[in-house]
């Protein structure tokens, strides 16, 4: 086989990937449209149940009562679909790694899958309901809080990427300590970098409350030790370096 058409061979299979990937997120989206409201009014529920009894939540643009309830099932076919496309992607790199590579690669994408939903139903469960009844709590006299769905769907997605992406720094940091670019002592010593640069984080992805800086930062500080405690298991595990020196 030549290299031209092997590489044609790659494209093709790249090809029928992408488009499984994208007809499965179709079929989940379609099956989640007739209860987009009740997705919304899910994703609503942390506000919902701070909001004064003659409080509610408005749609200011007359195409928004459609539209947001359709982003919010978009955004949950994406989180349904997305096993199967890690799976797609996995059976088109897979057979390009090695043995080792494998059984580093494949353990490394099923803990990000999982830490990134974890930071989303933290968020969900613990921070937005915190979050939302501190602001609504400490609106001023005689100010009723009636926010709109798209401005909230926005923010609530935010914080759930934030969150998300939080949760996957243990894998981050396996990832450079088993590709040799920082070492486990260097993350030990820099600790208390990190918890600065832990709260900055903090309280640029967060409202600008203590509260919500406070939540992003500590998971952060604790999923980092986490991550420091999974790379000396790496280093050291003697399975592991076996592995890869049979390999090599």
């Amino acid at each position: 086989m030549s290299l031209t058409s092997g590489f044609l061979l790659h494209l093709i299979e790249l090809r029928q990937r992408l488009l499984k990937m994208v007809l499965g997120f179709v079929f989940v989206l379609i099956c989640l449209l007739p209860f987009a409201n009740n997705i919304y009014h899910w994703l609503a529920t942390p506000l919902l149940v701070n909001l004064p009894s003659s409080a509610h939540m408005i749609a200011t643009e007359i195409t928004t009562p459609f539209f947001v309830p359709m982003k919010a099932a978009m955004l949950l076919a994406v989180i349904i679909s997305s096993p199967f496309m890690l799976y797609q992607t996995w059976a088109f790199i897979a057979p390009g790694l090695y043995q080792h590579e494998k059984r580093f690669v494949l353990p490394l994408i099923v803990a990000s899958f999982i830490l990134f939903l974890l930071g989303m139903l933290f968020a969900y469960q613990i921070v937005l309901p915190l979050v939302f009844a501190f602001f609504t709590h400490t609106a001023p006299e005689g100010v009723v809080v009636m926010t709109d769905i798209s401005h909230y769907l926005d923010f609530v997605i935010s914080m759930l990427i934030a969150f998300g992406l939080a949760f996957e720094v243990p894998v981050l940091v396996v990832i450079l300590v088993r590709a040799g670019i920082v070492k486990v002592q260097t993350l030990i010593e820099v600790r208390s970098y990190v918890i600065v640069g832990a709260f900055v984080i903090g309280a640029i992805f967060t409202p600008p409350d203590v509260l919500s800086q406070f939540l992003l930062a500590v998971p952060l500080c604790l999923l980092y030790e986490l991550g420091v405690l999974f790379s000396k298991y790496f280093i050291s595990s003697p399975n592991i370096n076996r592995i890869d020196n049979a390999d090599s």
